[in-house]
């Protein structure tokens, strides 16, 4: 089974790397572009079958090392 988790910074916490892109994207003539707001991608290859006991060992795995809970949110995808 496979979990996707993709990780974002929650409203209100300056994203310094997504205004750069966005100015980035200016530059190169992408002016239709309003905000960008970046994150991460994380594919995570399981051996549980149990769908319930890969979320929740995926949502363990977010809360103490994958995503910053304080400033950042996730969510989990399984692909069986």
């Amino acid at each position: 089974m496979k979990a996707r988790v993709h990780i974002t910074l929650k409203d209100g916490v300056l994203d310094p790397q997504g205004k750069a892109i966005h100015n980035a994207l200016g530059a190169l003539g992408f002016g239709g572009v309003n905000d960008v707001r970046q994150g991460k991608y994380i594919e995570l290859d399981l051996a549980a079958a149990d769908p319930e006991a890969a979320r929740a060992e995926v949502d363990a795995m977010c809360s103490k090392l994958l995503a910053n809970t304080v400033i950042e949110n996730y969510a989990i995808e399984l692909v069986e």
